[in-house]
C-alpha cells in the first residue's frame, strides 16, 4: 500500500481546495469526512491524482507515512475535540494533528496540553485566504507543539501564498495557542479595515451624493496607491457590478444587515482581558450588531430625527480626505491589533516576530495590502518598537493625514453619518498622544463611592492613597486600583 504525506478530515470546499493544492505541490494526500455526499464529492475531484479518499478514520491512518500528518478542517468547538477523542486511539508517538479551522485559542492551548500528554504532537494554525486562497495559496499562522514544525513546514511553507521575492506567507508563530491568536487578531483587524471601508460608501454616499458606479473609479484609483490591498480591489469590483434581476447597482440590492462568525468579537473580548485599548475593531463588531437591527432601525428612523442642513463641501476635494482619513483610520486600526499581540505575548510567553507576521499577511490573506510591507520595515528597524504611531514612518502619514481625518470626522458627525470606526479611531489617536487624560476624575469619584484609592502625581507610581472625601467615612481603603 501506498503511503500518502498528510491526512486532511473535512472535506467541505475549504478542505478540498487545500487537499488539491496540497496535490499540487507534489504531496500524496489522503482525505475523509463523515459526510457520504462529501466522501463522493471528493472522490470525484480527486481522480486522476496522488489523491486518496479513505473509508474511515482508522483507513486513513493506516495510509499515512510516519509520523503522521492529520489536518483537520473541521468547525471550530466541540467537533475539533470529538475528532481529536476519535484520532488518538490510532495515533502513534510522535505523531501530528493540525488544526486548520477558526479555534479559539484557549481551546488551542487546552488542546496542545492534553494532546502532548498523550505522546502526541499539536499544531493549531490560522489559514486565511478563503476558497481561493485554500486552493493557490493561503496565508498560514502555525502554533503549538514546536517539534511537530520540522515535519510540516516544506508543506506549509510550499502551499502558501508567496510575496514578491517567493518568501512564503508561513513562519512559526509560537507555542500552544499562538497561531490562533495572530489569526484571531487577523481577524479583528479584517473586522476593522471593512467596517472602514464601508463608512468611506457610506459618507461618499450620504454626503456627497454618489452612486456605487460613480464610486467605483475611485476605489480604482486608491487601488494603486497607497491603499493598494485585497479589500480594497474587491470593493472597487463589488461597486462596478450590476444585478441582473433590475438592472440597478448589485450592492444597492443588498440588504444592509451583516453577518459575524465570532472572531471579531473574540477579538475584542481578548483586548478587555489584557487591558489592552482597542476601540475600532470592538465598534466594527458593534456596527455589525447594529446593522442586524434592521426592522428596529426602520421603525426608529422615522421617529428619530437628525441634522437637517446639508453639509457643504468641494467634493473633489473631499473625495481626497476621505482616502486620507481611510489612510490614518487604518493605521490606527493595525496599531492596535499589534498591540494587543504585544500584551498577549507577554501574557502567554509567545516569542512573537511582530515583523514576520507583518509578512505572512502580505499574500494570501484577507487583509493582505501593499501598507503590511511598511509594518515589516517598522518592525525590522525596531523590534521592540511599543506601539506603530511611533514608527517614523506612520507618524509622518498621520501627521500629514490629520487635518482631512478630522474635516471628514467632523462634516462626518455634522451630517448625522454614522462612523464609529472612523471616529474611534480617531480617538485611539488623540488617547494615545494625551500626556494627561481625564482619569484622575475617575479615580476620584471610584475612592469617593468605593474607597477604591488613588495614584498621586507628587508621589512614586505603585503607592496608594485615600481621601476620607464626606469627612463621616473611615480610613479603610478597599484595595489598591480594584474596580
Amino acid at each position: 500500500m501506498s503511503k500518502y504525506s498528510i491526512g486532511l478530515i473535512g472535506l467541505g470546499v475549504m478542505g478540498q481546495n487545500l487537499a488539491l493544492n496540497f496535490e499540487s505541490k507534489e504531496f500524496s494526500v489522503v482525505g475523509y469526512d463523515l459526510d457520504a455526499q462529501r466522501q463522493k464529492d471528493s472522490k470525484n475531484k480527486f481522480a486522476g491524482k496522488n489523491m486518496y479518499v479513505a473509508e474511515s478514520i482508522k483507513d486513513m491512518i493506516n495510509r499515512l507515512e510516519s509520523p503522521r500528518k492529520v489536518m483537520l478542517m473541521v468547525p471550530a468547538g466541540s467537533a475539533v475535540d470529538a475528532v481529536i477523542s476519535d484520532l488518538e486511539s490510532y495515533l502513534s508517538k510522535g505523531d501530528i494533528i493540525i488544526d486548520g479551522g477558526n479555534s479559539h485559542f484557549p481551546d488551542t492551548i487546552r488542546r496542545t496540553k492534553y494532546v502532548e500528554s498523550r505522546g502526541l504532537l499539536y499544531i493549531g494554525t490560522g489559514v486565511s485566504g478563503g476558497e481561493e486562497g485554500a486552493l493557490l495559496g493561503p496565508s498560514i499562522m502555525p502554533g503549538g507543539s514546536y517539534k511537530a514544525w520540522p515535519y510540516v513546514k516544506p508543506i506549509f511553507q510550499a502551499i502558501a501564498a508567496k510575496v514578491d521575492d517567493g518568501t512564503p506567507c508561513c513562519e512559526w508563530v509560537g507555542s500552544d495557542g499562538a497561531g490562533h491568536f495572530v489569526k484571531m487578531v487577523h481577524n479583528g483587524i479584517e473586522y476593522g479595515d471593512m467596517q472602514m471601508i464601508a463608512e468611506a460608501y457610506s459618507i461618499m454616499k450620504n454626503i456627497l451624493g454618489m452612486t456605487p458606479y460613480e464610486m467605483q473609479p475611485v476605489f480604482a484609483e486608491w487601488n494603486k496607491g497607497e491603499l493598494d490591498s485585497y479589500l480594497i480591489e474587491i470593493t472597487r469590483d463589488i461597486l462596478g457590478k450590476k444585478d441582473d434581476e433590475t438592472g440597478k447597482p448589485m450592492v444597492d440590492v443588498i440588504l444592509d444587515a451583516a453577518g459575524q462568525k465570532g472572531t471579531g468579537k473574540w477579538t475584542s473580548q481578548a483586548a478587555l482581558d489584557l487591558g489592552c485599548p482597542a476601540p475600532t475593531v470592538a465598534e466594527a463588531v458593534f456596527a455589525r450588531a447594529m446593522s442586524a437591527i434592521k426592522e428596529e432601525r426602520v421603525a426608529a428612523s422615522k421617529q428619530l430625527k437628525g441634522p437637517e442642513n446639508a453639509v457643504n463641501v468641494n467634493k473633489k476635494e473631499f473625495i481626497q480626505m476621505i482616502r486620507q482619513a481611510l489612510y490614518a483610520s487604518k493605521i490606527c486600526s493595525y496599531a492596535q491589533g499589534y498591540q494587543l499581540m504585544k500584551l498577549a505575548a507577554d501574557e502567554y510567553k509567545w516569542d512573537l516576530k511582530f515583523g514576520e507576521i507583518a509578512l505572512m499577511w502580505r499574500g494570501g490573506c484577507i487583509i493582505r495590502a501593499q501598507f503590511l510591507g511598511k509594518i515589516k520595515e517598522a518592525f525590522d528597524k525596531n523590534p521592540g518598537l511599543q506601539n506603530l504611531l511611533l514608527d517614523e514612518y506612520f507618524k509622518n502619514v498621520i501627521e500629514k493625514n490629520q487635518a482631512a481625518w478630522r474635516k471628514v470626522v467632523a462634516t462626518a458627525i455634522e451630517a448625522g453619518v454614522s462612523i464609529p470606526a472612523f471616529s474611534s479611531a480617531l480617538a485611539y489617536y488623540d488617547g494615545y498622544r494625551s500626556e494627561t487624560l481625564p482619569a484622575n476624575i475617575l479615580q476620584a469619584q471610584r475612592d469617593y463611592f468605593g474607597a477604591h484609592t488613588y495614584e498621586r502625581v507628587d508621589k512614586p507610581r505603585g503607592e496608594f492613597f485615600h481621601t476620607n472625601w464626606t469627612g463621616r467615612g473611615g480610613t479603610t481603603a478597599s484595595g489598591a486600583g480594584k474596580a
